[in-house]
């Protein structure tokens, strides 16, 4: 569990490597490596998301909603909100559980990181919430 939440925040922390850049319509290409990794990839913006959680490929296709029912600004908006509070439980470490919370994801609000980067996240957190029974937000999304 500890190293798939590190894989899980390196590869977030990939994406702001590259925060001067501006966002091009270059096409995200999202590719399944095996039934639990995710990676999406943007070359023209040279960023790299991996996801590494057992179960969570199949839980998205299961429940999630198909791609467009929510808007990228409602993406957004909400995983904003999920990473200034994952990045304040990684720092409280007498609070919570750092085998949960081991990296600060830096995600920053003003590089548009695509409709896939953020709809994979949000789904991300939710499962995270929902699978070990966390509170990010006051509250988990309903599906």
């Amino acid at each position: 569990m500890k190293h798939i939440v590190l894989y899980l925040v390196l590869a977030l922390a990939i994406i702001a490597c590259n925060s001067s850049k501006v966002h091009t319509k270059g096409q995200d290409k999202v590719t399944t490596k095996s039934q639990d990794t995710v990676r999406i990839a943007n070359d023209s913006l040279a960023y790299e998301i991996i996801i590494i959680e057992p179960g969570f490929n199949s839980w998205l296709n299961g429940r999630g909603k198909p791609r467009g029912y929510y808007s990228q600004n409602f993406l957004e908006s909400r995983n904003q909100l999920y990473v200034a509070e994952w990045n304040r439980r990684v720092l409280n470490t007498n609070q919570f559980d750092t085998r949960l919370y081991e990296m600060q994801i830096d995600y920053n609000s003003q590089i548009d990181y695509g409709y896939e980067v953020n709809y994979l996240l949000y789904y991300y957190f939710i499962y995270f919430q929902r699978h070990y029974k966390q509170q990010l937000i006051g509250f988990v999304s309903r599906l």
